[in-house]
């Protein structure tokens, strides 16, 4: 269960229950607030834990001539104030929320089959249970009990053991303009966030509410790109001579892993791992990328003349077209591969020392039974700041019989610094298809 928001500074409200009639519905889980960590979207340790108590049959208070789908719901105008102005009213959506207050509802308990993720600014008191055993409970409570009450409670918080993790409507890659470069880059937070509010603005977006807050919690991209864009800059002020690509890199590589995480898509859900700005500030090792390599990938993926002079702003010549996106100078690693066939892969790469003047950095490949992976050369000694040297991966591997995503990945370490970057093998039976989309 969920307790989400509260219209004055109280810790519960206990009154008589009244509902409008619910859908049979399967199966849930508890759907949770203030998790936090992860671009894109990320959950943390925190969560929202039960946060209502059954005191005590339910009725139906649905306005003659609607349809009791929607009063269910308790779409607005479906239900008949005078019968529920006051009372805590059962909904089956969240949105009916909205319908519950302007019918002058008291409180209101959404009992849904549905898996909620995120936070919401509710227009009343309200609390949200899409946990099957519990649901069960309270129908059952509701239609056996000649006067039901209920009290909702403030929320408490809760260690969730399972973040971080990937939020469901996070999009996943692979991408479908350049699905040899990882996507996403990396994960961030962006679910449950504590950021600031307009005073001005509508605190639930619903007509009728004039709460004025300073801050609220929200959810999505535009929480996770803040954070990231934060990061940058925090890596900026320590070194302002530095590229967007080299930022970049330094975000990536210094990321902190995610495993066990939507196992069936891997890095497509989570990329690099969870962004962490204080390593990012020393990295060691940078991939950096030049004006010049991305107007040649670009060659690569046929743009137009037309097209390179509005993206460049210049005149641009492509001369011989020759491979494709996964030879940029990325932080990552990405390849496609069709079952039932083996395959070779191969990565030429450069780094830049921006670590130590003099240091030696030694490659390590994290085991990967699946997959045969060899770095040439494995050792890259330094003699100064800002030096760069090449090195290529080749990754060879057997026959596939089915679609998978197999991940590994490639540290440089001198023994300081642990330069990070993904390693990912898709494996499709439409492969050629994808990589020509």
């Amino acid at each position: 269960m969920q307790n989400l928001d509260f219209t004055r500074n109280i810790d519960h409200k206990r009154e008589t229950i009244a509902t409008a009639r619910q859908h049979a519905e399967s199966g849930g889980i508890y759907g949770q607030i203030a998790r936090w960590a992860i671009i894109d979207h990320g959950l943390v340790k925190n969560l929202t834990k039960e946060s209502l108590k059954l005191k005590f049959k339910w009725r139906w208070f649905e306005k003659w001539n609607i349809a009791s789908t929607r009063s269910s719901r308790c779409v607005p105008g479906s239900l008949d104030k005078k019968l529920v102005e006051g009372k805590i009213v059962v909904c089956g959506a969240v949105n009916g929320t909205r319908g519950a207050f302007e019918a002058g509802a008291l409180g209101a308990v959404v009992v849904t089959n549905k898996t909620q993720e995120i936070a919401f600014s509710f227009p009343l008191p309200a609390t949200v249970i899409s946990n099957n055993p519990d649901r069960s409970k309270i129908l059952i409570y509701l239609n056996t009990t000649s006067d039901p009450t209920a009290i909702i409670y403030q929320g408490e918080a809760a260690y969730d053991s399972s973040a971080p993790s990937v939020a469901s409507f996070s999009s996943r890659g692979p991408s479908t303009v350049t699905p040899l470069i990882l996507k996403p880059d990396i994960s961030a937070p962006g679910v449950g966030i504590l950021a600031a509010w307009s005073p001005k603005g509508l605190f639930s977006n619903v007509k009728g509410d004039k709460r004025s807050v300073t801050y609220n919690i929200k959810s999505g991209t535009s929480m996770g790109c803040p954070h990231v864009t934060g990061a940058a800059i925090y890596v900026k002020t320590y070194h302002p001579k530095w590229s967007p690509a080299a930022i970049k890199s330094a975000l990536m590589t210094t990321a902190s892993p995610m495993k066990n995480v939507d196992p069936t898509r891997g890095e497509f859900a989570y990329g690099a791992g969870q962004v962490n700005p204080v390593k990012a500030v020393d990295p060691g090792l940078v991939y950096d990328i030049s004006e010049n390599d991305y107007v040649e990938m670009l060659c690569n993926k046929h743009y137009s003349v037309d097209a390179l002079k509005v993206i460049t702003g210049r005149n641009v010549t492509c001369g011989q077209v020759e491979g494709d996106e996964s030879l940029l100078n990325y932080p990552s690693m990405t390849s496609y591969v069709n079952t039932k066939q083996p395959f070779h892969k191969y990565f030429p790469r450069k780094v830049t020392n921006v670590g130590s003047a003099c240091s030696t950095y030694k490659a390590i490949i994290s085991e990967q039974p699946q997959l045969n992976i060899t770095v040439t050369p494995s050792i890259q000694s330094f003699k100064s700041m800002n030096e760069q040297q090449d090195f290529a991966v080749n990754i060879t591997g057997g026959v596939f019989e089915t679609n998978a995503v197999v991940s590994t990945s490639l540290t440089w370490s001198d023994g300081v610094h642990s330069v990070r970057s993904s390693i990912v093998v898709l494996v499709e039976v439409n492969e050629i298809s994808i990589i020509n989309t």
